[in-house]
């Protein structure tokens, strides 16, 4: 029996087992399948978010948790699918931050969207059925966002801009920073549950509590005509902060990628405190070299298929990595990069 291959490291290469199915990337999902996952997502967010928000007086699971644990469930039932973002702030910050591709964002947020729209709309039905509700449209006007005299705590309008443009930037860096890399699925939702709970329970008296353009509008159609001239504030608080954050986010990934190059174009290989030209070949044969002679150059030759051999010991774990980031950051276009953008070689 053959030994497993053993990595640089001396540790063992992984290797998927041969019974287990590939995990599907996100651009093997169509784009219809993956606005579907985000309108069933932003329906069961804004369904449980605005239904506890009005039955809290029972004194059940407050709205904050049960958004926050929402979102966690969403996550892990349909990220798979779409990313998991059920929210238009966090969509626009993965496209700014290169992981959606922008061609696909309106389709995600007109998604999310109409499964807000249809969970207020089934929470208007139900609520229309007391009796002892007068006015349902006031109703919702109280659920809407607001500021001023629409805050619980008559916040104005500069608190409410401030306080949503920098809750929207801390939750998508979240999402951002627990969704890229081989971070597990459940610890990335717990993640992001818990940043929406503290979120939203430090707004609710602000603002009542929005970081969800998708939600606010839906409340807002049903609600009286303050709430919707209110509403481009909860559109553009978000969207800014979400903005910030992808960008920021952005420009990490490209100084981290420059670092990268720089380390591999200089290698100190054989570990003289020269720089060597730092490609794979380069590397190996130093590796697979035989002792120094005198003059300190390396002897010997590569051992036949060595080459080969770190090669197939370093594609099961970039495979291991695409699989991980493939699970919430979308490949929309299909080449394998992860940045929304045109594939290598391509117009």
């Amino acid at each position: 029996m053959n030994a497993e291959p053993l990595s640089a490291g001396g540790a063992r290469a992984a290797h998927p087992a041969a019974a287990t199915a590939p995990r599907k990337r996100l651009h093997t999902y169509g784009l219809p399948a993956r606005s579907a996952a985000e309108a069933v997502g932003a329906f069961f967010l804004v369904f449980v978010g605005v239904g506890l928000a009005f039955f809290s007086a029972t004194g059940s699971v407050s709205s904050p948790m049960g958004v926050g644990l929402a979102a966690a469930a969403a996550m892990v039932a349909f990220g798979y699918v779409s990313g998991g973002h059920f929210n238009p702030a966090i969509s626009i910050a993965s496209a700014a931050a290169g992981r959606t591709a922008w061609k696909a964002l309106p389709v995600y947020v007109l998604a999310q969207l109409l499964g807000a729209v249809l969970a207020v709309a089934l929470l208007w039905v139900v609520i229309q059925g007391v009796p002892q509700l007068a006015d349902t449209r006031m109703v919702f006007s109280a659920l809407a966002n607001g500021y001023g005299e629409q805050s619980g705590a008559q916040f104005p309008l500069a608190s409410g801009l401030l306080t949503e443009v920098i809750g929207a930037a801390l939750l998508t860096a979240v999402f951002l920073g627990a969704t890229s890399g081989r971070r597990p699925v459940v610890g990335a939702a717990f993640a992001v549950g818990v940043t929406y709970a503290i979120l939203l329970t430090f707004l609710a008296p602000i603002t009542g509590g929005s970081l969800n353009p998708a939600r606010s509008s839906a409340v807002a159609f049903f609600a009286e005509d303050a709430a919707l001239q209110q509403l481009w504030l909860f559109w553009a608080a978000p969207v800014l902060g979400a903005l910030i954050a992808g960008l920021i986010y952005r420009s990490i990934d490209l100084t981290a990628a420059d670092a990268a190059r720089n380390d591999d174009d200089f290698e100190d290989v054989d570990g003289d405190g020269a720089s060597e030209s730092g490609t794979d070949t380069d590397i190996e044969s130093a590796a697979g070299a035989g002792p120094a002679d005198a003059s300190g150059a390396r002897t010997g030759t590569v051992a036949p298929g060595a080459s080969a051999r770190a090669s197939a010991n370093r594609t099961p774990d970039a495979r291991n990595d695409d699989d991980a980031r493939g699970f919430f950051n979308g490949d929309d276009d299909g080449d394998g990069d992860n940045n929304g953008g045109t594939p290598a070689g391509k117009a």
